[in-house]
């Protein structure tokens, strides 16, 4: 038996009075996020939530994710945290999917109105029952509640569910090249491992203080800092979105031990000059760095490293991993550039495309097996068989070990696009502009940009005598399409090339960039 809401629990019991969050000006004690997380179950329960049930969750980094997050594990029912970025059909598609019988979303601001959106979204979806707006009034909708209102008066203590360690507890939604996005789902016993095995990593202590800037919606940032944090109930410092300034500022408000963080964030960092804090100062609080979601070029860490005098270790994860697979360990070695050695209880191999283990130095395919492989794709039996063989995850993605153990990712066999570490699906962002009344056929590729890793680029046939410019099909999509997956580089074509049962050769338009 096991509910990784022990990881609150254990800390709230024993470093009660310490803190375990700061969100905007307001710290919280482990002990207060545990009893919130507390009332909102009880609440939960008297809305006759079902263990085992759906929960989804949009929300950016601030209290409440970690609050709703383990009020949810506490009754029993899984959580499946959302993109804060969707629109509105895109919601639909993922509570659909899910089959969510409760939802969450973040209030937003007039530029962002995260909540209207959700609301659209949830009054499409008759199975889900209850919508919770947080941080607003009380809605005048039926079936709806604010947060404070659904907390308010609750008992501070919870019984919390007895689940199994293979019970699952998440489900993160995840890449698919063909098709939309699929649900990972990952029990509690693969969080609970990966976020132990991450402290070991990192040799995290109550005395190291946590940036945690990436999206906490991500596995990598839930994982490896809420979670792992909780675990040895260190001090995590939420910042709700990516700033050079702000991040730099809290780091040395705080004294930041730990940062984690995409290629891009290193990117402009390391040419981000700070009017007042100097470079020193924040070497000064630094620990160490992590670097995940996508493959930090060579030149990035280098200069990262060299300006503030800091390593950042690189790993290898995905969501269907929990995510982490490898690490540059500190305590085996550490190779710029690599993306180190399987972690604790994770075996790796490099295959070719018969299934046989490839000699040190050749390119294959990575696959790996432990106890980070996830349940499976949520109601996806033929997608999970694919890349579930017999243990091993296949991950898609291109590969050599050398010979001293390490990895190396080389290429990617998916055409899925990383920009900036968020995933893209191609797919999804062409049938989008499928629907413009002028498009006669869409492709779209990943094109390598130096600051984001990849762009988006979409190559267009238009209709016979239709003519429309590259920002009308970038509104377009704009319109449909969380921003990071819209084109930001259009080309009009006569034809596309195709490959000879008919399909899009899209090798050929990324050989041609």
């Amino acid at each position: 038996m096991l509910n990784l809401s022990v990881l609150l629990e254990d800390s709230a019991s024993r470093f009660g009075t310490r803190p375990a969050f700061s969100s905007g000006s307001t710290d919280f004690t482990f002990h207060q996020v545990n009893v919130m997380a507390n009332q909102l179950a009880n609440a939960l329960k008297k809305l006759g939530i079902r263990k085992g049930e759906k929960v989804a969750m949009t929300c950016p980094n601030c209290i409440w994710f970690p609050v709703i997050y383990y009020a949810v594990l506490k009754t029993g029912a899984v959580m499946v945290p959302l993109n804060i970025l969707l629109k509105s059909d895109e919601i639909k598609y993922h509570l659909q999917d899910a089959q969510a019988a409760f939802y969450f979303c973040f209030e937003g601001t007039p530029e962002m109105p995260v909540g209207k959106l959700g609301w659209n979204a949830f009054d499409q979806v008759p199975g889900c029952r209850n919508f919770v707006l947080i941080g607003a009034d009380k809605l005048a909708q039926k079936g709806s509640y604010t947060l404070a209102e659904l907390m308010a008066g609750e008992d501070e203590d919870f019984d919390s569910c007895v689940t199994d360690a293979e019970d699952t507890a998440v489900i993160i939604y995840t890449s698919g090249t063909t098709g939309r996005p699929k649900g990972a789902e990952l029990t509690h016993i693969n969080l609970y491992c990966n976020a132990v095995l991450s402290t070991e990593l990192f040799s995290l202590s109550q005395t190291d203080v946590q940036l945690i800037v990436l999206p906490l919606f991500h596995v990598f940032g839930m994982t490896v800092l809420m979670n792992a944090g909780l675990y040895r109930a260190a001090h995590g410092i939420l910042l709700p979105r990516f700033d050079a300034k702000d991040v730099i500022e809290n780091i040395n408000k705080h004294q930041v031990s730990i940062f984690a963080g995409v290629p891009t964030m290193y990117w402009i960092m390391a040419s981000y000059i700070h009017p007042e804090i100097t470079d020193q100062q924040v070497s000064n609080a630094l620990r160490i760095c992590i670097s995940g979601g996508a493959s930090l070029p060579l030149a990035v860490l280098e200069g990262f490293e060299q300006r503030f005098g800091v390593q950042v270790q690189e790993g290898y994860g995905m969501s269907e991993g929990s995510p982490v697979v490898t690490f540059n360990d500190p305590k085996i070695g550490r190779k710029p550039g690599s993306i180190g050695t399987p972690v604790w209880g994770v075996s790796v191999k490099i295959i070719d495309p018969e299934g046989h283990e490839v000699p040190n130095g050749e390119k294959g395919e990575l696959i790996y097996k432990g106890h980070n492989v996830m349940k499976g794709y949520f109601r996806r039996p033929d997608e999970t068989r694919e890349v579930l063989r017999n243990g091993w995850l296949h991950s898609g993605d291109i590969a050599i070990k050398d010979d001293d153990g390490f990895y190396f990712i080389v290429d990617r066999l998916k055409d899925m696009i990383i920009r900036g570490g968020m995933n893209i699906y191609p797919r999804e962002v062409e049938e989008v502009m499928m629907k413009h009344p002028a498009v006669s056929l869409a492709a779209v590729v990943g094109l390598r940009d130096d600051k984001l890793g990849e762009e988006v680029k979409a190559f267009i046939v238009l209709k016979e005598n239709q003519q429309v410019a590259e920002r009308e099909i970038i509104d377009w999509c704009r319109a449909m399409l969380a921003s990071y997956k819209c084109p930001r580089y259009v080309e009009f074509r006569a034809a596309l090339p195709l490959t000879a049962t008919g399909k899009l050769f899209k090798k050929e338009l990324k050989n041609n960039l």
